[in-house]
């Protein structure tokens, strides 16, 4: 009886944590980093991970760097040898936290949420801040965000030969639907 008692407590502790995270391992990110005039620098990765813990307002989100796409091949070998290093630097995580935010207050409505924390990226890291939108879908809550990179701040080596033919700062933009972890556990079954 006692060990019946236990597992229906571990059971429960279990379903309660799952119900306060949410996440997704199908986030899309985008990076433009264009110039007027000039070839376009741009990529998508469809594969971005995103974990939301309401009651810390924690918000996590991870790439790994070689799942980016350019329209040209040649590109995106650059991007990965050359610039990223994704060999080496093989993802790109940013942890931070949410302000004032609670789940309780998250509708249909789309509301805008300052967020600030830590992005590591090729080696380095640097304290961000941007605005992040957050409203509740049939699927879950939707995140999206925006945020400029300088690559300076993270020493990304840009040859002189095309250095005027790529921007200083990549526009990254982040979209992602997250799922409590207990509603994707029972759609599974």
């Amino acid at each position: 009886m006692k060990k019946i008692t236990v597992l229906i407590l571990l059971f429960t502790a279990f379903s309660i944590l799952a119900q306060d995270k949410f996440k997704t391992a199908a986030a899309i990110v985008n990076f433009e980093a264009s110039v007027p005039f000039f070839e376009e620098v741009k990529a998508v990765n469809k594969l971005g991970t995103i974990v939301l813990e309401p009651l810390s307002s924690t918000l996590i989100c991870a790439v790994t760097i070689k799942d980016f796409r350019f329209k040209m091949d040649l590109m995106e070998t650059h991007f990965n040898e050359n610039y990223l290093e994704s060999n080496r630097y093989p993802k790109a995580v940013f942890k931070g936290k949410i302000e004032k935010f609670d789940l309780k207050n998250v509708d249909a409505v789309e509301k805008e949420y300052d967020v600030k924390g830590k992005l590591y990226l090729h080696g380095k890291f640097k304290i961000i801040d941007f605005k992040a939108l957050i409203k509740r879908v049939p699927e879950g809550l939707q995140i999206t965000c925006n945020y400029p990179i300088s690559i300076a701040d993270f020493n990304i080596a840009i040859p002189s030969v095309v250095a005027s033919k790529i921007s200083q700062t990549a526009n990254t933009t982040l979209i992602g639907v997250v799922r409590s972890e207990e509603i994707m556990y029972l759609t599974l079954k």
